[in-house]
């Protein structure tokens, strides 16, 4: 098992943070974003779109199954959640032109912004904090497509408003496969999310990971780290047919009302830090504490 500081450096694009003007969430004017049309002469637009074509190609059903095997196991890397995150210094959001951070200051802008609003609620405090701490998978030999952006069903009709969902699933196998091309795909109606498979990213491996380290944070918070990315379903109206009420209801709620905080809190006010350490170490040690199997 190796340690987390033996992990070469890597920046990664997150093409998700590009695509997402959503207005219900806005606290801006929607043109005060960039235009996210085809644009093979704008580098980062047609970077995004590569990402997606990327992983709109190569996640099938038997690909995330391969990561789960994979990375279930929990035996790459030993470190504690603050470690993780500090780690995330390294990792740079370069699809944003306008704002060059690492991602750790938008965990911290995240929880901070969480922490003024629910004073009394550290648990979301702290989710808002570790919340992409997934991303890790990107040191050690993932490819950004299979780490970072939005997350679909795989193993039934994609939703049509995945992001380029017109023009990026052609060459995926699944597609082709009747037993996962249909609306229900292999899933039964209202099945729920629980028994869906998503696409493999940062959500459902940090998911996953603080169930296998016994993590003391609460449903609503798990919920929101594993389906915060899910788009599709959380503001795009799809898969409506494979939810349970609790998803539509009391899931959903939890998800909206982070995912506000987590799309537009970055700014140039660049939190303090080290001077917030101490305060979010406290919260670490009471929900999950020590050394983590990652």
């Amino acid at each position: 098992m190796r340690v987390l500081s033996e992990a070469a450096p890597v920046h990664i694009i997150d093409p998700s943070e590009l695509l997402r003007p959503e207005a219900k969430f806005a606290q801006k004017e929607l043109t005060a974003f960039r235009n996210y049309a085809i644009d093979q002469e704008d580098p980062i637009q047609e970077r995004v779109r590569k990402t997606y074509l990327d992983m709109h190609t190569y996640q099938t059903v038997d690909f995330v199954s391969s990561k789960i095997e994979k990375w279930c196991k929990f035996d790459t890397f030993k470190a504690t959640m603050k470690d993780a995150l500090i780690k995330l210094n390294e990792l740079v959001d370069e699809s944003d032109p306008d704002v060059d951070i690492p991602n750790i200051v938008h965990a911290f802008q995240t929880a901070e912004r969480i922490r003024k609003d629910f004073p009394n609620d550290d648990w979301f405090q702290l989710t808002g904090l570790i919340h992409d701490a997934g991303k890790v998978m990107a040191f050690y030999d993932e490819p950004q497509w299979c780490v970072v952006g939005d997350t679909f069903v795989v193993g039934a009709q994609w939703g049509p408003s995945i992001v380029y969902s017109d023009s990026s699933f052609h060459n995926n196998p699944d597609g082709k496969n009747p037993k996962y091309n249909t609306k229900y795909g292999m899933y039964e109606p209202n099945c729920g999310l629980d028994n869906l498979t998503i696409s493999w990213g940062h959500d459902e491996y940090l998911y996953r990971m603080l169930k296998h380290n016994k993590s003391k944070l609460p449903e609503q918070a798990l919920n929101i780290i594993r389906f915060h990315s899910f788009y599709p379903w959380h503001s795009g109206g799809d898969y409506g047919h494979l939810m349970t009420e609790k998803d539509q209801t009391e899931t959903k709620k939890w998800v909206l009302a982070f995912n506000k905080y987590d799309l537009y809190t970055k700014s140039t006010e660049v939190p303090d830090i080290e001077a917030l350490w101490p305060y979010y170490e406290k919260l670490i040690e009471k929900y999950i504490p020590g050394e983590l199997e990652w």
